[in-house]
């Protein structure tokens, strides 16, 4: 009997897309459980007994919970990976790949998305602020420039879950600031690359096309 697999979450976040994206390349199959954060269903008392840290993704399988993307999705690699090219078992190879998730975690996503994005987002911010959050992106394409300058994919010659991890938040970055080939020719690449992926369109594009429209109002006020 195959296990049950849920995915809680909503598809505007990137966390929750780039868990998508892995249940994807591994082509399971799942249900999908909308929690919307905006409405605060992630403090319902039935999700915190399941995450008490009121975060989203959340991956049930057969009643057991694992929360935050990085550890779902290196769960799913390594248990449902027909090989370990997605999550290799080498511990030099894995270090890489746990280095590029870690820098997403804490650069891309905390300090970049959500202390600078978020603001700009909701049209809180000065002109200068703004400058300052794309000079940010900006600065977080060019560090992934340089891993691409190191392998032809994020952290190996191959696909592992530190590029479709990444690829989840990397798109939602270049609504605001787009990734020009002129600038970062490889990071322009690499997206070009993996917006061809078959299961792209299915995993990453709705939550996509939903920030993009929110998006307008600062992208129309601040001079970018």
């Amino acid at each position: 009997m195959s296990e049950k697999i849920a995915l809680y979450g909503f598809e505007r976040s990137p966390p929750v897309r780039a868990v998508l994206l892995t249940l994807n390349a591994l082509n399971l199959k799942f249900e999908q459980i909308t929690v919307d954060t905006r409405k605060g269903e992630q403090y319902s008392e039935e999700y915190l007994k399941k995450n008490p840290a009121h975060t989203i993704p959340l991956l049930e399988i057969d009643g057991k919970y694992i929360s935050d993307s990085h550890a779902i999705i290196a769960f799913l690699a390594s248990k449902y990976g027909k090989d370990d090219s997605l999550y290799p078992k080498d511990l030099y190879q894995r270090a890489i790949v746990d280095q590029r998730l870690h820098y997403e975690t804490g650069v891309v996503f905390q300090e970049v998305m959500k202390q600078r994005l978020r603001p700009l987002f909701l049209c809180e911010l000065p002109q200068a602020a703004a400058d300052e959050a794309i000079k940010a992106v900006c600065d977080v394409y060019t560090v992934l420039e340089t891993y691409l300058n190191q392998n032809k994919y994020m952290a190996a010659d191959h696909l592992t879950i530190a590029d479709l991890s990444l690829l989840s938040t990397v798109t939602v970055m270049d609504l605001v600031v787009p990734v020009v080939a002129e600038k970062w020719p490889k990071l322009s690449a690499w997206l070009v690359k993996l917006k061809q992926l078959p299961y792209y369109e299915k995993a990453n594009t709705k939550g996509l096309k939903e920030l993009k429209e929110a998006f307008k109002p600062a992208l129309a006020k601040y001079k970018i």
